[in-house]
């Protein structure tokens, strides 16, 4: 099924097909890997700009709920929004951007207050692993180490939406007084399951790269490169923060 070939559903293959199908357009005018890159590293300015004033705010002693609030909800309403209607990625893109900032910022800094004395470092270090496995989740997919096959494909989806799922459970619990034990604490059952999220995210990286890749090869239209480094920046954001929570669950056990 056309579903199951990516397991970031902002980039599955059905969605480029259909585009190239209902929007054939001229190759000067088409999607390119370096175009999306660039559009992707755009869309990152962004975000460490708006972390920046959110990080600053904290800092400073402000409340930075609102921040936090509005960029989690208002984040997640745009990227609905251009998950079903990719043509208005070129505008929405850098929206959500600026949104994500402010959540990933206001986040960031509470972490780098609460564990201050624990782990000094564990915002720098947490960004670093993001880059990293960023990096070898892309060397793993030039060199073919990794394939994308649609197996593959399969079980990160899966997986993915199924992380999601009790995510969400989750949520609703906590907003009833309930929590569920062990996975939000620095047991080895709880550090296990960060693992395990951290993984899958760094996976969908390889199932981005090769949505791209194949997005360009088909000769999707140009608004297509901020629709894939959309996508892009969202696993990028979800490995970061799944980093971060995982090294905090670490560190809470000195």
């Amino acid at each position: 099924m056309e579903l199951f070939k990516s397991g970031n559903p902002v980039l599955s293959e059905k969605r480029f097909n259909d585009t190239v199908i209902d929007d054939m357009v001229i190759n000067e005018n088409a999607m390119t890997v370096r175009g999306t890159l660039n559009k992707f590293g755009f869309l990152f300015l962004m975000v460490m700009g708006t972390a920046f004033y959110s990080w600053k705010e904290f800092a400073e002693g402000g409340n930075v709920q609102p921040l936090i609030w509005t960029g989690a909800i208002g984040g997640l309403v745009v990227a609905l929004i251009i998950t079903f209607k990719k043509q208005w990625a070129p505008f929405l893109a850098p929206a959500y951007a600026l949104l994500e900032g402010l959540f990933v910022g206001a986040i960031s800094a509470y972490y780098n207050f609460a564990f201050a004395e624990k782990a000094p470092f564990i915002i720098t270090t947490a960004v670093g692993l993001t880059f990293g496995t960023a990096i070898a989740m892309y060397l793993l997919y030039a060199a073919r180490i990794i394939r994308a096959t649609q197996k593959f494909k399969a079980i990160i989806f899966t997986a993915t939406v199924g992380i999601a799922i009790f995510y969400l459970i989750t949520m609703v619990m906590r907003m009833f007084g309930m929590d569920v034990p062990f996975i939000h604490e620095g047991s080895t059952f709880g550090i296990l399951f960060s693992l395990f999220v951290v993984a899958i995210a760094a996976l969908n990286l390889i199932l981005d790269f090769d949505m791209i890749e194949q997005g360009a090869a088909s000769g999707a239209p140009k608004y297509m490169e901020w629709y894939g480094a959309f996508g892009l920046l969202v696993t990028i954001v979800w490995l970061y923060l799944e980093i971060l929570r995982l090294l905090s669950k670490i560190s809470s056990r000195r």
